[in-house]
């Protein structure tokens, strides 16, 4: 059975120190500090350790194989985004990003599919690099943040964006970064456990009260870590929409279950149950495999939760592969 994973990251091996290039801090650099080993580093703060497969395709591709993984969706690792950064500087390192993407796709185009980064805080120019990413280096879409320097994704100021992306028929990969709250909650890693499902949540709800999904009906929009708090917390959002109107619906009168049916999901739930619900939740033509390689919140055997979840041979077939070509092509698998 065909496997592809959405949710799949990526970093050049070596970048510039954009530090030093654009003369102010917060950008990530690596150290190289033994055999297939670096430190990802905010100035002299540690941000995490990544390994080789982080970098090289080559061991990616022999790591699929023992997962029985025939392609990966590439992005960007979160934290690149530097919505924070000043416009042309962003611009830059989403360019450089974005070529290193495309290469590995071009050189590797049975194993590979690449999501390009924009800089948003500049919509113009985001507009400009995502014409770039899919006219010319031939990616399917790009992977945006839950948010942008804490602006929602409904704000106005984002509508031609979306209008681009629906124009230009890119995909789009909704992933959690910037998570609100975050300096409360720095002890337990709670960010990443707590604010990362709450801020997908966020993006989400953003996108269907903003109207956002109303006005721009071809937007094929996937979201990460199988949909964060949404799906569980749907219940309460409908209690609000129904009971005051006055507060959500002042945007966008429809119902927020109109949407559930043109929304992706990845897999990502990390228990069977969920993943379940999420499946009878989205539809079983909504829900993609993803991953999350190769951090260590992911899954750590990409696709072992579908595949052990006791599903149907076909609804194995659409999670694994149909779905996400629907996603990334607008089309059924090929």
């Amino acid at each position: 059975m065909p496997c592809i994973d959405i949710h799949t990251h990526i970093i050049p091996e070596h970048m510039p120190r954009w530090s030093e290039r654009f003369g102010y801090e917060g950008f990530i650099h690596l150290e190289h500090y033994a055999p297939c080993r670096a430190r990802m580093m905010k100035g002299s703060d540690f941000f995490r350790e990544i390994e080789s497969n982080c970098w090289d395709p080559r061991q990616r591709i022999r790591e699929c194989e023992v997962h029985n993984v025939d392609m990966q969706v590439l992005s960007t690792v979160p934290v690149m985004f530097s919505y924070w950064a000043k416009p042309l500087d962003a611009l830059q390192l989403s360019q450089f990003l974005n070529d290193h993407i495309a290469s590995v796709v071009q050189t590797y185009p049975q194993r590979f599919v690449g999501l390009g980064t924009v800089p948003l805080q500049d919509v113009s120019l985001a507009i400009q690099e995502l014409r770039r990413c899919v006219r010319e280096l031939g990616l399917c879409g790009v992977q945006i943040g839950t948010n942008v320097n804490q602006l929602n994704l409904s704000e106005p100021c984002f509508d031609d964006f979306f209008a681009a992306a629906q124009e230009l028929d890119a995909c789009i990969f909704v992933h959690p970064w910037d998570m609100m709250g975050g300096d409360h909650m720095q002890k337990y890693w709670l960010p990443w456990l707590v604010g990362m499902p709450a801020e997908t949540s966020r993006a989400i709800c953003s996108l269907i009260f903003g109207g956002v999904l109303e006005r721009y009906p071809r937007l094929r929009l996937a979201f990460a870590h199988g949909g964060g708090a949404f799906p569980a917390t749907f219940g309460r959002i409908v209690q609000g929409f129904e009971e005051r109107p006055d507060l959500v619906a002042v945007d966008n009168a429809c119902h927020p279950s109109t949407y559930l049916g043109r929304l992706w999901f990845d897999s990502l739930t990390h228990d069977t149950a969920m993943l379940h619900y999420l499946i009878r939740f989205a539809g079983e033509d909504r829900v993609c495999l993803g991953s999350d390689y190769p951090f260590p919140l992911g899954e750590r055997r990409p696709g072992q939760l579908i595949r052990t979840a006791g599903l149907p041979q076909e609804t194995q077939h659409k999670l694994l592969w149909a779905n996400a070509w629907q996603w990334l092509k607008g089309a059924p698998a090929g």
